[in-house]
């Protein structure tokens, strides 16, 4: 061209160039393109006018939905915007691929982008060259692999320290940042939340820094709109005041990005980088939706950690303190909450000082109660019931009520909550008016005696661990859950805790957690007993760690995440004679003993009995025996069930060491009517009884007493 013609118009100059021009309004949906864009698009004729849909046809699904979403970025960041875009024919086939350059502008106040670029086409780089460059297919189909399997990482990160975690091992395709720092706000300071890639001790410069300082990470909280430093030499130009914080580092690129989250800028993420780095489009675009991710998944994580912990301290402030060390008697429990929702649920225990002595236990010692229980549900409304419940045992049984009494008028107070909640007055605070009940087991304990007085609304019967590590379940008289029934009764069962034994009670989640039924959890917590050697304080850990693995007192820690229900679990310990509670706290006189009632409208109970003498002798040398012992107890119990109108009580103890033990069991009633050995016809239906315990027992006898008669035998072990 020579001097003083006139310049070409820019349309011509482009056109030369084999570049063509387009514009899009959002507010009408039209694509104005010129005649090489056509050309590009595949599409005859000059400039013309395209609909938003008839544009969209021409480019591959991916790439459009890709070039409106790096609109928006450059529109966000006031950026120049580049992106490749693969043109398809009528057949879908990829025919070229071009390069779109523009600048987008958004109307604020009509919501609309306005875009105007260039297209021009380019040369697909050579399959060796893909990872290094971040604007072919084969990048951005691993950057698209990347981001589902980040984005999948950050959801499932379940706390703060989690999250960094995940953020530290993330390995963004083409390329990587070696440093990584997590900026949040306190007030109007800059904090350090998390960082990796650097040494302890390097986040104190920026730890309490002023959201004013000319730092990019306060520049990024204070705007919302994210910094890239391409070059130490654009940071030091920029930041010159901040530099030197930097400079020790030896990085080359950084770029801190906005953590916003529900329209607030919530900190920032600064990604370093050993070596340059241009900052494409394609790139800020991964690391721009990195950042919202991030930003998502640490404002979840930051509310469930604030839930867990509110949570977590109501669950504390609910539970009680075993209080002083008891004379005669050693006490430890636990509690875990359960792992899903709220970490809140309804089970409970509690250890109540009573009323001085009465004629009841005639000890004159300082009585105390047990109480375990569970309220239905593991919710908030569980809790609050939960609280409002130990509140009314405490005050039933510090008025000086039997435990059946506790448990009558507590059940009628649970009911009436329930009945409050049906119609609209529900004092436990929330908003479910479905009524719920709660299982509990109330024990009354003379630290004296040892004697126990168990009253039980549908809760898991105690256990009892004896002196020679033998353990067995209890079985005790019971009633309906809380709050089913206001006039239910709870009938009440007593028995000694002798020397050198230990009693647990506890809430079912202890036993049926991890898949198990009451039948087979209970073994598995068998075995815990009987295998343990030690303190109150290491079989309640031992217990708990049997179902979770280790854990703390009182405290969820990661294994509450994993739990189906909540646990508490009580321990009583009386020590044997000369024993403290030390390793051999449970170690004591070989001697077994069980005590069992069973009333005339309980003949389903003998079943209990046979199972109860089974237990004694669960190590017994000889099985034929053992069924022998059943067999006995059976028939005596149904003896007395049978031709008297009172009710028995069965009375078995084993003593003496290993291989030359002995059973005694013994049935006492109140009636006067002697029994009489008979002899039974062949069809006799009953008789029988007498025969089989001189056939059968090594020593047997009836004995009257003063009121009543007993009947017992006994057994010696076949070594």
């Amino acid at each position: 061209m020579r001097t003083g013609e006139p310049l070409p118009a820019v349309g011509e100059v482009l056109s030369s160039l084999a570049t063509g021009v387009w514009h899009w309004n959002t507010a009408t949906g039209l694509v104005t393109i010129d005649a090489e864009t056509a050309r590009l698009l595949g599409l005859p004729g000059g400039t013309t006018t395209l609909t938003e849909a008839r544009a969209r046809a021409r480019f591959h699904p991916v790439d459009w939905n890709e070039n409106t979403s790096i609109i928006r970025l450059a529109s966000d960041e006031g950026t120049l915007a580049e992106v490749r875009l693969r043109i398809m024919d009528e057949q879908g086939r990829i025919v070229r691929t071009v390069r779109s350059r523009f600048r987008p502008v958004y109307d604020r106040k009509e919501r609309v982008y306005r875009v105007t670029g260039t297209l021009q086409e380019v040369t697909e780089p050579t399959p060796g060259t893909a990872a290094q460059t971040p604007v072919t297919g084969d990048w951005r189909r691993s950057r698209e692999a990347f981001l589902l399997d980040a984005g999948r990482a950050l959801a499932e990160a379940r706390s703060t320290s989690e999250v960094l975690r995940v953020a530290a091992g993330l390995s963004m395709p083409g390329f990587s940042p070696d440093g990584l720092a997590v900026f949040g706000v306190q007030g109007d300071r800059l904090t350090v939340i998390g960082h990796h890639g650097h040494q302890p001790g390097d986040e104190a410069p920026f730890t309490d820094m002023p959201l004013e300082t000319d730092y990019p990470a306060a520049e990024v909280v204070r705007t919302g709109r994210a910094v890239y430093l391409s070059s130490p030499e654009q940071y030091k130009s920029r930041y010159p005041v901040t530099w030197p914080l930097a400079q020790h580092f030896g990085r080359q690129s950084w770029a801190f990005l906005p953590l916003t989250a529900a329209g607030r800028t919530m900190g920032a993420w600064m990604a370093a980088f050993a070596y340059p780095v241009a900052f494409t489009p394609d790139e800020r675009s991964v690391l721009t939706t990195v950042a919202r991710m991030l930003a998502q998944a640490l404002s979840r994580a930051g509310a469930a950690e604030s839930q867990r912990e509110l949570t977590d301290g109501l669950q504390r402030s609910m539970l009680p303190t075993l209080g002083p060390e008891v004379p005669g008697m050693g006490v430890a429990a636990r509690y875990i909450p359960t792992g899903g929702g709220l970490q809140v649920g309804g089970d409970w225990y509690d250890m109540i000082p009573l009323p001085g002595g009465t004629s009841r236990t005639k000890s004159g010692g300082s009585r105390f109660a047990l109480v375990i229980g569970d309220v239905q549900g593991h919710d908030v409304r569980a809790a609050g019931l939960m609280g409002q419940l130990r509140i009314a045992l405490r005050a039933y049984a510090s008025e000086g009520h039997r435990p059946d009494a506790v448990l009558s008028r507590a059940s009628r107070f649970l009911h009436g909550v329930n009945d409050g909640a049906l119609h609209g007055v529900d004092d436990s605070g929330g908003d479910d008016a479905d009524p719920r009940f709660a299982t509990c087991l109330y024990v009354e304990v003379d630290p004296v005696s040892g004697v126990l007085e168990i009253a039980r609304a549908g809760h898991p019967d105690p256990a009892i661990r004896m002196a020679d590590g033998t353990v067995m379940m209890r079985p005790t008289a019971g009633g309906l859950p809380l709050g089913i029934d206001p006039d239910a009764d709870y009938p009440t069962t007593r028995f000694a805790l002798e020397p050198g034994e230990t009693m647990m009670i506890c809430t079912d989640g202890l036993i049926e957690t991890g898949g198990h039924d009451l039948e087979s959890g209970w073994h598995r917590l068998r075995a815990v007993l009987e295998d343990h050697e030690g303190g109150l304080e290491s079989l309640a850990d031992a217990l708990v760690q049997a179902v979770h693995g280790p854990s703390s007192h009182q405290t969820p820690g990661p294994l509450a995440d994993r739990r189906e229900d909540d646990i508490a679990v009580l321990l009583l310990g009386r020590p044997g004679v000369g024993d403290g509670y030390g390793a051999t706290m449970l170690v004591g006189p070989t001697v077994r003993r069980t005590l069992l009632a069973v009333a005339q409208d309980e003949p389903e109970r003998i079943a209990e009995a046979r199972d109860q003498v089974r237990g004694l002798l669960h190590d017994w040398t000889s099985d034929e025996q053992v069924d022998t012992a059943a067999l006995l107890v059976s028939e005596m119990l149904t003896n007395v069930l049978v031709h008297t109108d009172a009710d028995a009580l069965l009375l078995a103890e084993v003593t003496g060491e290993r291989g030359e033990r002995r059973l005694r069991a013994e049935v006492t009633d109140v009636g006067d009517d002697l029994p009489h050995k008979r002899s039974p016809g062949e069809l006799a239906s009953s008789g029988r009884g007498l025969v089989l315990m001189e056939l059968l027992a090594d020593a047997w006898g009836v004995d009257p007493r003063g009121e009543g008669k007993s009947i017992w035998f006994e057994l010696y072990e076949k070594g």
